[in-house]
């Protein structure tokens, strides 16, 4: 029998692929195909059908009814998940992952799903695709640059584990830290000119219920804050540029540590050379792993 040249797939072997929304599929089918897609990724990725669902359904943003997978034979073998909201004041669609089973590689798959995503986003009113890629990925960076997305920014890890210094610091007495709720967070955020990550943006940390608020104050003024998590995930931390060199950032940092009694601290950011240079300052360390953040203009 004949071989689709372009596709690497006998016509007998396409008719026996379908695409459906993931809605329209047990959730098992789903999982099933982000599991085998990533068995021999780059990064182990051995997570729980419960952490799976709890995590890409949740926090992540992802939606079934905007999500596709590839079945062949009524066998999972590829799966892209989707999430829509206003990123950054732009109605954008997400890739949450792009997977494909080793076996059924290089078949035209990955194209077919990405299809299917690039109409889910324009049927509903987005401008823009936008998704993560590890660097080193090569194969999967090149595939998202033929599809047309551009990398725009850096996605960098930080780690610190001895937090002895930190907790030798003292503040300024002009400088009161204080826990606040999410929403005068969210109302001092919304007023600095920044640019954050889909897993640290306003809309992600709302679904953490763990993550404890803090805001510095400077005469009954908020000039900083921080987002962090019991588990020593930093996901926001900024000060007001009038503010900032003066021990503002580390004292917001070293009052999370003694409050929640982290054991160690991780922060990720983008394209932040300040927020960097104080990081190293500090004595974190930048991990190897890091990730393009790439997008797609509609």
């Amino acid at each position: 029998m004949g071989t689709n040249i372009e596709n690497g797939i006998s016509p007998l072997q396409q008719d026996k692929i379908s695409y459906l929304r993931c809605s329209e599929v047990e959730i098992d089918n789903v999982y099933q195909a982000f599991k085998i897609g990533f068995s021999d990724y780059i990064v182990k990725m051995e997570i729980s059908k419960e952490d799976f669902i709890s995590r890409f359904f949740g926090p992540e943003g992802n939606s079934l009814e905007h999500s596709f997978i590839a079945l062949y034979e009524n066998d999972p073998v590829g799966v892209i998940l989707g999430g829509i909201k206003v990123y950054e004041n732009i109605k954008t669609i997400r890739c949450g992952t792009l997977a494909i089973s080793p076996d059924f590689r290089g078949k035209g798959i990955s194209h077919k799903l990405f299809e299917l995503h690039k109409e889910e986003a324009i049927k509903n009113g987005c401008k823009q695709l936008f998704l993560e890629v590890i660097v080193g990925n090569d194969r999967a960076t090149n595939f998202y640059k033929k599809l047309g997305y551009e990398k725009i920014y850096d996605l960098s890890y930080f780690s610190l584990a001895d937090l002895t210094d930190l907790n030798n610091n003292q503040s300024t007495s002009k400088v009161v830290v204080k826990c606040i709720e999410i929403s005068e967070f969210q109302k001092t955020i919304q007023k600095w000119d920044y640019h954050i990550n889909w897993q640290n943006d306003l809309d992600y940390l709302i679904k953490i219920p763990t993550n404890v608020y803090y805001g510095a104050y400077i005469d009954n003024e908020i000039v900083g804050c921080i987002a962090a998590n019991p588990t020593g995930k930093v996901s926001f931390m900024m000060v007001d540029q009038s503010q900032r060199i003066k021990g503002i950032g580390r004292y917001l940092l070293n009052t999370a540590i003694k409050e929640l009694d982290l054991p160690k601290v991780t922060i990720s950011l983008p394209n932040n050379s300040l927020l960097e240079g104080f990081l190293n300052h500090l004595g974190f360390k930048k991990d190897s792993l890091s990730q393009y953040e790439m997008y797609l203009t509609l």
